[in-house]
């Protein structure tokens, strides 16, 4: 038989206990850090309710991972799943934003222009934020497209356009990178842009 204490905590074999958190502990460790959290998520995101999520998402995290560590290792653990999970969340903005962004500025009959797409975003309003569930289905839609169709794309037009709308690089650090000239990333941006803008509307998505 296990030896255990009054609490249910395991005794190891040298008789010290292991200090695993009960499931009282992991509860009112979460009581405790709620509000707080709520309120670190929200200076990040700057929204109650992407906030709250977060918190809750992080939250179950913690309880379903790493509900049996020690009591003294929640509070590191648990900012770490929070802070994860605010990247997580801008990491999942940057890609919606990015992408609708950038076809709702492409328009039909334009294949043949080599003009960098990005530079017209770059002056664009993006100020209006699309969070209803209709917009959100359609942005995931987007997303699923755009991916199968990237891995269609020739070679060098998919570098040239992730390097670009991705990893964020201007014009001349994406040629630098390329080892081609500017205006080939241009064409090359160009070309990608209205491959899978034509995709997307091929599939009756009109953004």
């Amino acid at each position: 038989m296990i030896p255990s204490d009054r609490t249910g905590r395991v005794i190891s074999a040298d008789k010290k206990e292991t200090l695993l958190a009960s499931r009282n502990e992991l509860s009112e460790f979460l009581a405790s850090v709620e509000r707080r959290a709520y309120k670190q998520a929200l200076f990040a995101v700057r929204e109650s309710e992407s906030a709250l999520d977060i918190v809750q998402d992080s939250m179950l995290k913690l309880a379903e991972k790493y509900g049996a560590k020690p009591a003294a290792e929640l509070p590191m653990l648990f900012q770490r799943i929070l802070q994860n999970t605010i990247r997580d969340f801008y990491r999942r903005q940057k890609v919606r934003s990015l992408w609708v962004t950038l076809f709702s500025a492409l328009s039909p009959g334009r294949e043949d222009d080599d003009t960098d797409p990005l530079e017209t975003l770059e002056s664009a309003d993006t100020s209006r934020s699309r969070d209803e569930p209709a917009d959100l289905l359609e942005q995931s839609q987007v997303i699923e497209v755009i991916e199968k169709e990237l891995a269609r794309l020739p070679q060098r037009q998919r570098q040239a356009f992730l390097l670009r709308y991705w990893e964020e690089l201007d014009v001349a650090e994406t040629a630098a990178v390329m080892g081609c000239s500017q205006g080939s990333v241009k064409t090359h941006c160009s070309r990608a842009a209205h491959a899978l803008a034509a995709a997307l509307r091929a599939k009756g998505i009109e953004l």
